[in-house]
């Protein structure tokens, strides 16, 4: 008797993430996509601030990156628009001084300024409650 071998071109894992992607057409919600916060510096003046409030985030269990590249706010912001990542801090001269970070949301825009701990706090409350605020 001969064996036969079933194959499936996908397997159940990849099945359930083309499923997700499909679900939420690439825009997943904060608890669930791979970059949660992007942090972007007005100038490479300020990248040292950005590294600052990057790590922290890390620390706290936030899945973020820094956009250290030598292009214009307008770009980056832009950029990461695209990307579909859930949250960019702009850091500039005003939040370096003030220890705070200028929060943006996905498709949203401009959700004002706010200390790094309290936007620390708000986003690991989003994402333990896996709300799409």
């Amino acid at each position: 008797m001969p064996l036969i071998i079933h194959r499936a071109p996908l397997g159940t894992h990849e099945r359930f993430i083309g499923f997700l992607l499909e679900h939420y057409a690439g825009k997943f919600p904060v608890w669930l996509c791979p970059i949660q916060v992007k942090v972007l510096p007005i100038s490479d003046k300020y990248l040292p601030y950005a590294k600052e409030v990057e790590k922290k985030l890390k620390r706290g269990g936030v899945r973020v990156e820094v956009d250290d590249r030598n292009e214009k706010i307008g770009k980056k912001i832009r950029d990461t628009e695209l990307y579909k990542i859930p949250y960019m801090l702009v850091v500039g001269e005003k939040e370096m001084t003030d220890n705070k970070v200028a929060v943006r949301r996905q498709g949203k825009g401009d959700a004002g300024v706010t200390s790094v701990d309290d936007f620390l706090h708000s986003i690991l409350k989003e994402i333990e409650e896996k709300t799409d605020n």
